[in-house]
């Protein structure tokens, strides 16, 4: 129960729907004894009643005495009626306090763990896979939600009708009370071993049924390649063994399911049984009524589903803990880049790295060295080098989705760590190497991070597209910015992902354009319209522009060349060509593909 004082904040926030439930349970309940109560009346009066009856018999008294047991047993069949009728009156309210809180609470949990998730670094993402992360925050929630709703409900609910009913039973005849009830611990019991196979068989489903879903994603996802290797057969094969695993465990947990209403049927009719047998005798030696044994039945019937609730309650408490730990884990997480809260900050001068090393988590051999630069704003730096030679490393720290190792990252002046990093982005357009499509339309994708009702959206999106070299591409599409790119854009090319996802940087008409190695995919004249765009559009703007072409790094104001974390040259393209190394080798080398 130690993981799930987590909840104690939110049992707090809903006092009142929690208090309101708890009093519902204890109404509804106590309309279901008195039904109990009232039948036993009604009983032991027809039977008085149908002893004078004989007592007349043959005189005008009998049909007297007749009227009369008539108007007890409509009497009392009324009142049991609205006794029904009010206990469900309060189960609905029992309901709609208790379980609708826990509905809220599903709610405010996966918001909390959602907000969480976006303020950690890009090192957790690294160490988790995405499934877990999704499993967490839909199915170990849902797992949380039935221990804050029908759990808690089941508990009270409980606690009230044992009160009630236990108080009632002993009331009438200890002897008998004690009696009756003895089946029942077993069956609590019993359900509670059925509940805890069930549980675990359930459990395996569910890690087949991941097993089963993930193996479709990726069939469907890759579809391209597994018909291009002509792979089909193979795969429908594969699939075929993980149905026919889930199978397995289907049937296997179906024969338990089984077991479950039998058993509680069994052990129900036991105290019946019991309840009959015991008590005609009592009757026959006149310690209790026939009343009293029918009250009794309904006792034990009202009994049968709190104490079997309580297998089942256990279970979907222990289920709860277990998922509340796995949430927990990443909750206490904490993010280890926390940004200041600045209003004021606005780009003003350059960007400066000063002495920049950095080492990934894990790994000995530092991705940069030592890398010092200054970008002042209206400026266009370029960095070139090969692949792992770190160019994303420094990206990925000048958006701080990292804190460098050693060395200072200055903004105006001003530590990157000391600046309020998403007014810093709000002015950064990011193009990166790695495109991520939305399964939206090629509108939606490209604005996307601007409000919807953004002044001259359409225009601007429009604009965006015509400075990335996209409209003509887009012109081919026959519901033109409206298409939809499906699942991580699987209906556009390569290059086609990599010029919207430069059309998303250039929409913001940000101060600082960074462009990772996004220009790979496209031809050279299409790279050579871009870069004119680009010239145009970033005479006042500063830019970074990352590649491994030096076609793309040309027309720069400086130039940087990267080799294993360390900058190995820099200058303008010039003077890079005049001093004959590595630049000038990768430039003739690349002239003579060309």
């Amino acid at each position: 129960m130690k993981a799930l004082k987590h909840l104690n904040k939110y049992f707090y926030k809903y006092r009142l729907r929690f208090i309101l439930g708890i009093l519902f349970v204890t109404a509804s309940n106590l309309f279901a004894v008195f039904p109990a109560q009232s039948v036993r009346i009604a009983i032991d009066l027809v039977q008085e009643n149908l002893a004078t009856y004989k007592l007349y018999a043959g005189t005008s008294l009998q049909m007297v005495v007749y009227k009369q047991v008539g108007s007890i047993i409509i009497y009392f069949a009324l009142l049991v009626m609205a006794f029904a009728l009010i206990k469900g009156f309060f189960m609905y309210l029992m309901r709609q306090t208790l379980i609708v809180m826990s509905r809220h609470v599903e709610y405010d949990l996966k918001n909390e763990i959602f907000n969480h998730y976006q303020n950690l670094p890009l090192s957790f993402y690294r160490k988790n896979n995405t499934g877990d992360l999704m499993s967490r925050i839909s199915e170990d929630v849902g797992r949380v939600r039935m221990y804050i709703g029908p759990a808690v409900m089941y508990i009270i609910n409980l606690t009230v009708t044992i009160i009630l009913v236990l108080w009632a039973m002993f009331s009438v005849n200890v002897k008998l009370s004690i009696i009756v009830l003895l089946p029942l611990p077993i069956l609590s019991f019993a359900i509670f071993k059925v509940n805890t196979i069930i549980n675990r068989r359930s459990d395996a489903i569910q890690s087949q049924l991941s097993t089963l879903t993930s193996f479709v994603q990726e069939a469907f996802s890759g579809v391209r390649v597994m018909k291009a290797f002509a792979v089909e057969d193979d795969s429908r094969l594969d699939f075929e063994k993980a149905t026919e695993e889930y199978y397995q465990r289907s049937m296997s947990l179906a024969k338990v399911d089984a077991m479950f209403f039998p058993l509680m049927v069994f052990l129900t009719g036991m105290s019946t049984l019991l309840t009959i047998g015991v008590g005609g005798l009592m009757v026959i030696n006149g310690e209790i009524t026939i009343g009293n044994v029918a009250e009794f039945v309904l006792y034990v019937n009202l009994l049968t589903w709190p104490v079997a609730s309580l297998g089942f309650t256990s279970s979907l408490i222990q289920r709860a803990a277990a998922s509340q730990q796995r949430i927990n884990e990443f909750l206490q997480t904490q993010p280890d880049i926390a940004s200041v809260k600045d209003d004021s900050f606005a780009f003003e001068h350059e960007i400066t790295f000063k002495n920049v090393s950095y080492t990934y988590e894990g790994k000995t051999i530092p991705a940069l060295s030592n890398v010092s630069f200054v970008v002042p704003k209206g400026k266009t730096l370029a960095i070139l080098g090969s692949t792992g030679s770190g160019k994303t490393t420094i990206v990925q720290l000048l958006l701080r989705m990292m804190d460098v190792t050693n060395g200072q990252i200055l903004i105006d002046g001003k530590e990157l760590k000391d600046i309020d990093i998403r007014k810093f982005k709000a002015q950064v357009g990011y193009a990166p190497q790695d495109v991520f499509m939305f399964s939206d339309t090629i509108a939606h994708n490209i604005s996307f991070g601007l409000a919807s009702d953004t002044p001259e959206l359409s225009s601007r999106i429009q604009k965006a597209a015509k400075n990335a070299a996209l409209t003509e591409a887009i012109d081919d599409f026959q519901q033109g910015f409206e298409t939809v790119v499906g699942e991580r854009g699987i209906t556009l090319s390569g290059g086609q992902k990599q010029r919207v996802s430069i059309a998303r940087a250039l929409i913001k008409d940000p101060e600082v354009l960074i462009l990772d190695d996004c220009l790979s995919a496209v031809d050279t004249k299409t790279e050579s319209e871009i870069l004119n765009n680009l010239k145009k559009l970033t005479i006042k703007k500063t830019a970074i522009i990352i590649s491994h072409r030096v076609s793309s790094v040309k027309d720069a104001d400086y130039i940087i060349v990267l080799d294993a974390g360390m900058i190995v040259e820099e200058g303008t393209h010039q003077s890079l060509l005049h001093d004959g190394k590595r630049y000038f080798e990768l430039y003739q080398r690349q002239m003579t593909d060309d």
